[in-house]
C-alpha cells in the first residue's frame, strides 16, 4: 500500500525495457546520464513534447546557481528518481504507517524513510503537498545523508526546506524547492513511497514517477521517461548541431528564423547542414548522426506540397 513492490513498480513502468534496481525502478545507464549534463532544457524538452509527454516540467527555485559568474557549470542536476508522496498526518493512519514501515526495517521519522534507500545518482523527488511551515523536509542533517548516499544527487522537494547555509556547504549535490522556513518539520504522513506523484498544481503541474530521469537547470526541473532517454538524447544532439548551423546561416543571411524554426526542415537545408557538418570543424563530432529519418519527413513535405499545388 505505502511502499510499492518490485511487481507494482514495472507495472506503472512497462515501456521501460532495460536493466532495473532490485525494487524494480528502470536504471538508466550511466552514460545517458553523463551525456544529459552537457545539455540544455530546450535541447531535451522538445523530444518529449513531441511524443505526448506535456506535463514533465516544474518550475522551481534551486538552492544553487546552474552556473558560476564564469559561465562555468555549477551545480546541475540530473539522476534517477526515487518518488514519495506525503498528506497532514491523521493518529489512526499515522501509527499504521509506522508498524508498515518498522516491518520494511526503516526506523526513524516519514521523510528519514527514503534517505535509507537511496544508491549513487539518486535524487528524490517529494511531493510534500506544497507545504513550508513545518514542511522542512530537507535541512543539514538529511543533505549530508544525501550526498553520503547518492555523492552527486540531490532532491526535488515541493515544500520547505530549512538550515540553508548548511546545506549550501555539503558539496556536490543540488536541491529544487517551494520555500524555506526555520520550523522543523511536523505533523505530516507519508502515503506512498516509489510511486507516481504530482508536483505544483492545474495547468502547471508535472507528474514523475520512480527512475525518471530528474534533470534540474536554471529555472527548474525536467522529468524524463526512462524510455525515452536515449531518443532524447539523440534528439538533442541534432539539435545542438542544427543550433550551429541555423546561427551561422542567419548571421550570413543564407536563411530565415521562419525556415530555421520549422519543425520539418526541407531536403535543401538538409544538404546544406550536411555540408555544414562535413566542412566546418564544429561538426567534427556530428558526422556519425543518422539523418535518414529527417530526410524521409522532407521528402513527405515535399510530396504534400507538390498535390496541393496540383
Amino acid at each position: 500500500m505505502i511502499f510499492t513492490t518490485r511487481d507494482e513498480m514495472i507495472s506503472i513502468t512497462p515501456l521501460w525495457e532495460g536493466e532495473r534496481f532490485l525494487d524494480g525502478r528502470p536504471k538508466v545507464p550511466e552514460h545517458y546520464i553523463e551525456a544529459l549534463k552537457q545539455m540544455t532544457l530546450e535541447e531535451l524538452w522538445k523530444v518529449i513534447y513531441v511524443e505526448g509527454y506535456e506535463h514533465q516540467f516544474i518550475s522551481m527555485k534551486s538552492l544553487h546557481p546552474e552556473f558560476k559568474e564564469s559561465g562555468e557549470v555549477n551545480r546541475k542536476l540530473v539522476g534517477r528518481a526515487v518518488t514519495a508522496m506525503y498528506a497532514p498526518s491523521r493518529p489512526d493512519y499515522h501509527e499504521a504507517s509506522l508498524v508498515l514501515a518498522r516491518k520494511q526495517g526503516l526506523s526513524g521519522t516519514p521523510n528519514q524513510w527514503i534517505i535509507d534507500s537511496l544508491s549513487q545518482g539518486d535524487v528524490i523527488v517529494i511531493d510534500m503537498y506544497d507545504k513550508i511551515y513545518k514542511g522542512t523536509f530537507v535541512g543539514g542533517n538529511l543533505l549530508t545523508a544525501i550526498q553520503a548516499k547518492t555523492k552527486n544527487g540531490g532532491a526535488v522537494i515541493w515544500g520547505g526546506i530549512r538550515d540553508v547555509e548548511q546545506m549550501q556547504k555539503v558539496p556536490d549535490v543540488q536541491v529544487y524547492y517551494r520555500g524555506i522556513d526555520p520550523t522543523p518539520i511536523r505533523d505530516f504522513s507519508m502515503l506512498q513511497m516509489n510511486g507516481a506523484i504530482r508536483l505544483g498544481q492545474g495547468r502547471e503541474a508535472a507528474i514523475c514517477l520512480p527512475g525518471d530521469i530528474v534533470y534540474g537547470c536554471s529555472g527548474g526541473v525536467l522529468f524524463i521517461p526512462p524510455h525515452l532517454v536515449a531518443s532524447v538524447v539523440d534528439g538533442a544532439v541534432k539539435t545542438q548541431i542544427k543550433d550551429l548551423f541555423g546561427f551561422e546561416m542567419i548571421s550570413l543571411n543564407k536563411l530565415t528564423t521562419a525556415q530555421i524554426d520549422k519543425h520539418v526542415w526541407t531536403t535543401e537545408m538538409l544538404d546544406q547542414l550536411m555540408e555544414f557538418i562535413k566542412t566546418d570543424q564544429r561538426g567534427e563530432s556530428y558526422r556519425d548522426i543518422d539523418w535518414s529519418q529527417e530526410y524521409a519527413l522532407a521528402n513527405d513535405l515535399t510530396v504534400k506540397d507538390d498535390q496541393s499545388a496540383l
